[in-house]
Order: structure tokens, then sequence, then C-alpha cells
């Protein structure tokens, strides 16, 4: 049986994307250093590359490359970033979960942002892969940017104890997910972690925000830090029971 921990030290990163991917990897290398003490780190969607649609395929391979120096660079952290991939003859988001050297979970985005042109360039995901994901005892949940206005998909990932929000929200649209993502922490009475880009036309926003709404946010900061109590979780679970 497997004991889940009382706490959980968390990170999420809000940065912006520069033009070279070879300095945006290097920045995230050092941050996961820097940050060793963290159990769980959520990056920006896209981070490495952006939507660099002119260079997919560029993108992509620098991405598949990437991700197998993750996985042999990261070990007892938890480490969430989506990626532009290739599969087959499409390119797709690929949200990806590294833990102790191996990819333990992965699913690609299935609500592509049509004011972004993600549905010119890139193959939706299938909804029913968006589903709770256990890792050692804690129950996840992937939404990736724009997937976070679905309400079906938040009823699809009910009950799990952490919702992993890797978004590129537009600064436009700030308020809607500073809105959405605290919803979705009070309704699903978990905790959501939240990074989004800092790029000057993005919203950052990023948050880490507790079942009963508590939020730790500053748009001024690459790294926020905060403490996922598992039994705030269960605290309010019991006060409000949503049967």
């Amino acid at each position: 049986m497997i004991n889940i921990p009382k706490n959980m030290k968390a990170a999420v990163l809000q940065l912006p994307s520069k033009m070279r991917y070879q300095e945006n990897f290097d920045k995230l290398l050092e941050l996961l250093k820097e940050n060793q003490d963290k159990q769980i780190i959520v990056a920006p969607e896209v981070y490495l590359t952006a939507y660099d649609y002119e260079h997919l395929t560029t993108a992509a391979k620098f991405s598949a490359k990437a991700l197998k120096t993750l996985k042999s660079e990261v070990n007892e952290q938890i480490v969430v970033i989506t990626l532009i991939l290739e599969e087959g003859d499409h390119f797709v988001n690929q949200a990806v979960v590294i833990h102790k050297h191996k990819l333990v979970y992965k699913q690609n985005k299935v609500k592509l942002f049509k004011l972004g042109d993600e549905d010119l360039y890139l193959m939706a995901g299938k909804k029913k892969k968006i589903q709770p994901f256990e890792i050692e005892g804690v129950k996840y949940a992937l939404l990736i940017c724009f997937e976070l206005r679905f309400k079906d998909l938040w009823k699809q990932i009910e009950g799990v104890d952490i919702v992993l929000v890797p978004a590129r929200w537009g600064l436009a649209r700030k308020k809607h997910l500073e809105i959405l993502s605290s919803a979705l922490a009070v309704m699903n009475q978990c905790y959501v972690l939240l990074s989004n880009s800092s790029d000057p036309d993005m919203a950052s926003s990023s948050a880490i925000i507790s079942p009963n709404g508590d939020l730790l946010m500053d748009d001024t900061k690459e790294v926020l830090e905060g403490m996922i109590d598992f039994r705030e979780i269960k605290k309010i679970r019991r006060y409000i029971v949503m049967d």
C-alpha cells in the first residue's frame, strides 16, 4: 500500500519563450537544478519552441531530442511540460509527465485554439484520453490551456487531487484564466497548478490554487513556490460533500 505524503513542495514556472530553442531549454534545465527540493514542477505550454508554425519540423525534432535529455535528467521530481511533436504525418501538442527517468504519462491537446490557428497546423487529440492518472498514490489530471474552458472536461477529471494546467494564454483574456483556474480548484475541491507563459502578449497569472480558493500568484516571478497539503483536500471534501 502506498502512503500518500501529508504535503508536497510544488513550483510553477512563468517564463517567456525566446526565439532560440536551446536558450529556452538551458533555462528550463537550470531551473530544474535550482529547484531540486520541489517534488513537482510545471512549465508553460510549448515553452521550448512556442508555436513556431513556420518551422514545425525543426521544432518537433528539437522537442523530441529535449524529451530524451529530460528523461535522463529527471529522477525523483515530477516534471510536466508540453511539446510540439510529430506523430505519423501530423504534428501534435503533447503534454508529457516525466518521473524517475521515465515518461509516465502523455496526453495530446484536444481543444485546439482556432484564434491562434492551432487547428490549421496541429492534429487534435481524443477527448476520451483526458482522464485521471496516478503517481505514487496521488491522483492527477491534465488540462492544456484552452481546455480549461470546457465544463465537460471538468466532469471527466472529477475527484483528482491535483490538476496540472500548462498554458500559453493571451493577455487579452487574463481575467478569464484567473477566474477559470480558481473556479476549477473550488469546484473540484483540489489543487490547481497553473503555469503560463510570460511573453509580452501572454497573461502570466501562473498560480498555485488550493481547494479553498487560496491563491499564490505573482506576475513578477519566474518561479512560484508553494505547498500541496493533502489534508486540506480531505478536510474540504468532508466539510462540503458534493455527492
